[in-house]
């Protein structure tokens, strides 16, 4: 366990543990079940607004989505490895309510 002293190797050991338990979290994740008040459809559909070189304006079904979101939740995740891990683009991920005419939370 001496290899685990060195703070780089616990903070990557500690981000895959994460990942990987984001990652089996949102393979729970049903039709019925929410992430930020998002169902999986819902947030399905607002990937290809936020993923890509090329990303696409968001659909209604994305737009209809984030206004039941709890976006306080959403933004929670802006700085974090998640996103990035699931292929979505923080910074076009922050563009999406004004593209679907939502005010964004203050502290996001």
């Amino acid at each position: 366990m001496e290899h685990l002293r060195s703070p780089k190797l616990a903070l990557a050991a500690l981000l895959v543990l994460f990942l990987a338990l984001g990652n089996v979290a949102l393979m729970k994740v049903g039709a019925d079940e929410k992430i930020c008040n998002m169902t999986e459809q819902q947030l399905e559909a607002c990937k290809p607004s936020v993923s890509g070189s090329d990303p696409t304006p968001p659909t209604t079904e994305c737009c209809n989505g984030l206004k039941e979101a709890d976006l306080t939740c959403l933004c929670s995740y802006k700085n974090s490895g998640f996103l990035p891990a699931l292929g979505i683009d923080p910074d076009l991920a922050m563009q999406l309510p004004a593209k679907c005419g939502i005010t964004a939370p203050t502290d996001c």
